[in-house]
């Protein structure tokens, strides 16, 4: 069992400028799913911490009342949720900082994009729906349990975030999923998706990260920009076939 440090703290400022879309919140420096891959590691180049990257979590407690001051003094904008970090991640459950943030952009009318990858958002549902502007996406990156585990060994299971798109595109949240990076057997994801979300965004791995994992486990195959390029080929082929809109980010 792994010892998860956590550590409550006081940030200083919440609502970051984001090159994804206007703003990206973030209600935690860390995550407890422990993504191999996950670009978000380059954070510990400036929090100093000396644990592994799913081995500790800082816990922004004082995110809302940051987020109550800052926002009468920025001009409306898009707000990721999250960027650098799960917003839902097991943690959010006690602390609940995400909807309590949620909850002042929502009573601001700000638009909100909120990027997960587990059906802890379903907490949420009521919250989602008197949003005016906001869509939810659940990150998969694969249709295979066993793969999921190599790669995202604290993660929630695949059926689970299925079904969480599902529940909320039923009760008319806009939603997406984000298949990235694509990692092996990710081509019945597309059937899987169908009708469950409005639309698909797709990306290959970026960094560098999890090399150490595709050797340990003789995937290295699955790093090549054939290996891309084959799979990007056959979920659009699959996408066109279904009707879904999707958008390749490579």
């Amino acid at each position: 069992m792994t010892l998860m440090m956590v550590k409550e703290v006081y940030a200083k400022t919440i609502l970051s400028n984001s090159k994804v879309y206007d703003y990206s919140l973030n209600p935690y420096i860390g995550c407890e799913h422990a993504c191999t891959y996950c670009y978000a590691k380059f954070m510990k180049r400036y929090t100093g911490h000396k644990e592994k990257w799913g081995e500790f979590v800082d816990v922004k407690i004082n995110a809302p009342n940051l987020l109550q001051h800052q926002i009468t003094k920025k001009k409306v904008g898009r707000v990721w949720i999250s960027g650098v970090c799960d917003a839902y991640q097991p943690l959010e459950k006690k602390y609940e900082v995400t909807k309590k943030c949620l909850e002042i952009l929502l009573k601001q009318d700000w638009p909100v994009t909120v990027q997960t990858k587990s059906p802890l958002a379903l907490r949420d549902l009521e919250l989602f729906k008197q949003f005016r502007d906001i869509e939810v996406g659940l990150t998969i990156t694969t249709g295979d349990e066993q793969i999921k585990k190599i790669f995202e060994p604290n993660s929630p299971p695949i059926e689970k975030r299925i079904k969480t798109l599902e529940t909320l595109h039923s009760n008319g949240v806009k939603t997406y999923a984000m298949i990235a990076p694509i990692l092996p057997k990710v081509e019945n994801l597309a059937t899987a998706l169908k009708g469950k979300v409005d639309y698909v965004l797709v990306d290959k791995m970026n960094y560098h990260y999890a090399d150490w994992v595709y050797k340990r486990h003789k995937l290295e195959q699955a790093i090549s920009n054939n290996f891309f390029t084959q799979k990007k080929e056959k979920l659009v082929e699959a996408f066109k076939e279904l009707g879904m809109s999707h958008q390749i980010l490579f």
